[in-house]
């Protein structure tokens, strides 16, 4: 992969991430390199195209959840493919 593409990429997986500090890196380091303004705004599109999606998809699965009277709000197996943290506590509490 050439470094063009890789920064274009940085710059939609920055959006996707809501990481402020990669998406001013990644886009000053875009034009540095001459990438057109077009192709850094069409990444920046992209990344939000799949910002959406996700956020779309974590909505529904929390309306599941919430629709799931069964469901379990203490169990954590999921989280952190059930691993603990070294104090034995879970990364979700």
């Amino acid at each position: 992969m050439d470094d063009k593409t890789r920064e274009l990429i940085a710059i939609g997986a920055s959006i996707t991430a809501h990481c402020q500090p990669c998406l001013t890196y990644h886009m000053g380091k875009a034009r540095e390199m001459g990438i057109d303004e077009q192709e850094i705004r069409e990444a920046v599109a992209v990344g939000h195209k799949v910002e959406k999606g996700s956020m779309s998809a974590m909505r529904d699965f929390a309306e599941r959840l919430l629709d799931s009277p069964t469901q379990n709000s203490q169990d954590n197996s999921a989280c952190c493919a059930g691993k603990s943290l070294p104090d034995g506590k879970s990364c979700c509490s």
